[in-house]
């Protein structure tokens, strides 16, 4: 699957209800998601490649959520993060979004702000994968240039003019 490719939300809730809820919620605005009670149940789980966010709950049997989201990002996974909460308070939300969180919601919030959190969470991992995908490229391209051609290169983005590359490199 592509950066181009249809979005998924996943979803980690101990609470079957509220996983069921966001789900058809989801569902009714034509977004696909994955369901997961546990954050071990979705680390084992096929993800495919495409523009995805998590909405994950704080309060979660043996890891909090919180402590999930450094999980990941001490593992590398970069994913927009969505929290929602019944028992949050200003600490632990400034917490969240310091180490990267898209927003942080209340319950019980409204389906309109969920929505929204999502369309922004999934933006921005477009644009993300859009990034990764444009540096790599260039990476590529790189790893093509001959020895001499990256010298020159290396010297072009530093800034110097064509007469001082020249002088540098010994030749007109």
């Amino acid at each position: 699957m592509t950066a181009s490719a249809n979005p998924c939300v996943f979803i980690i809730d101990d609470d079957p209800g509220v996983r069921t809820s966001i789900q058809e919620l989801l569902e009714s605005v034509d977004l696909q998601s994955k369901v997961f009670a546990k954050p071990q149940d979705f680390l084992l789980s096929q993800r495919a490649d495409g523009p995805s966010c998590l909405v994950l709950d704080v309060r979660l049997p043996g890891v909090s959520g919180i402590e999930f989201q450094k999980e990941l990002l001490a593992a590398g996974v970069q994913i927009p993060i969505i929290f929602i909460t019944g028992h949050g308070d200003i600490p632990m939300s400034v917490k969240a979004m310091k180490l990267g969180a898209v927003e942080f919601l209340t319950k019980p919030f409204r389906d309109q702000e969920l929505l929204d959190a999502i369309q922004q969470a999934l933006e921005r991992d477009r644009v993300t994968r859009r990034n990764r995908s444009g540096i790599t490229d260039l990476q590529e391209r790189y790893g093509t240039l001959t020895a001499r051609e990256r010298e020159v290169m290396d010297l072009v983005v530093s800034g110097k003019l064509n007469k001082q590359i020249a002088s540098e490199l010994g030749t007109s």
